[in-house]
């Protein structure tokens, strides 16, 4: 039998408003509760509540992105129990409707909002993970250096005892440790000129870069040549490496050419890759949330049990989120490749709902 186009439509209104209603409620919490923490880490602080309510308020569309899979199992699961214990499934079966006809719709949605979620949403996530981010650092962890990568080379920022330094390089050499083609310009508060290094190499010592084959042109624009010359620095190599935008503050369109960058400047971009596919995947791990709350809801009311199933499908959620972490470090560790990393939690939770719905409804 056909399905109708009134049953396709009425089957994925009850799928939506159930899905949106669960992540606006779960959402509700999450938000309370990171302003909570927020609040504690700022309390020996000086911030303003209105600054902290505005970083809770940056944090969330991030926070939204992580949970949107579990509201899609959790919502999913009331939807597909609801319509079992109103007998509107069984009618729909009688009438010669199968599992799969009825799980079409919420398929479709759950794809479609998959899409929009990487497409559209992830975008504007990121512009506020990326504000949040700037403003944890700067009220929360008072961290003074910054870097930034560009196809023009490596630029860091740094205050000093007197002002601050900017420097830059072509080359990267290592792991982050040494650079080459080293320009450095200090300034004498925000904007005064002080002094410029120019260095063929800069190797980064404990407390101090050590730079070879100096030239120091002084505030006068007299050069001078120094075989070894320290700079004063609190960065370390794994600062270096931290200090790099994370993934969540990039968005799906931008990555592709950050990796680009990050690679041609010497740097791993092995998290922004495993970002980047786990996105791609992410509209298929809607799907798979699908079959899974249909696996746990559609028998329900036959089979006896009902908190035992719905349980058992809570529990599974948890259980994906838990694997999926040690598979993402996995490929964050390069044991594994990072497009199977990335996509083998959403092919196998797919392949797990279908083949439970095939053992529960055609076997």
């Amino acid at each position: 039998m056909k399905l109708s186009a009134t049953l396709s439509i009425y089957f994925g209104r009850q799928f939506v408003v159930w899905v949106l209603g669960t992540f606006l409620a779960i959402m509700g919490m999450v938000f309370l509760l990171d302003l909570i923490e927020l609040l504690r880490r700022a309390a020996d602080k000086e911030a303003s509540f209105g600054i902290v309510l505005e970083m809770a308020v940056l944090k969330t569309p991030q926070m939204g992105q992580a949970i949107f899979p579990f509201a899609i199992l959790a919502g999913g699961m009331m939807a597909f129990s609801r319509m079992t214990r109103s007998q509107e499934l069984v009618v729909a079966r009688s009438a010669g409707v199968s599992v799969w006809q009825f799980l079409l719709p919420a398929l479709v949605v759950a794809l479609f909002l998959g899409v929009l979620r990487v497409t559209v949403f992830n975008p504007i996530a990121s512009v506020m993970s990326a504000k949040f981010e700037a403003l944890d650092n700067r009220v929360l962890r008072n961290r003074d250096s910054a870097l930034t990568v560009s196809p023009g080379g490596l630029w860091i920022r740094e205050k000093t005892a007197d002002g601050h330094s900017v420097l830059h390089a072509r080359g990267i050499v290592g792991d982050g440790e040494a650079i080459s083609d080293v320009i450095i310009f200090l300034f004498k508060g925000e904007d005064r000129f002080a002094s410029r290094i120019d260095a063929a190499t800069a190797t980064l010592q404990p407390g101090f870069w050590k730079l070879e084959e100096a030239v120091f042109i002084s505030e006068d624009g007299i050069p001078s040549i120094r075989q070894d010359y320290r700079l004063t620095t609190r960065l370390t190599v794994d600062n270096i490496q931290d200090s790099f935008a994370s993934p969540t503050t990039m968005s799906f369109w931008e990555l592709p050419r950050f990796i680009l960058i990050l690679e041609n400047a010497g740097f791993t971009a092995v998290r922004h890759r495993l970002h980047w596919h786990a996105l791609l995947a992410s509209p298929l791990l809607l799907c798979a949330m699908v079959l899974i709350a249909a696996t746990f809801s559609l028998r329900l009311t036959r089979q006896g049990g009902t908190l035992a199933w719905a349980c058992a499908g809570l529990f599974f959620g948890f259980f994906y989120y838990f694997m999926s972490d040690v598979v993402f470090a996995l490929g964050l560790s390069s044991r594994i490749p990072e497009v199977l990393a990335a996509w083998t939690p959403a092919t196998v939770t797919t392949l797990l709902g279908a083949a439970s719905l095939l053992h529960l409804e055609d076997g």
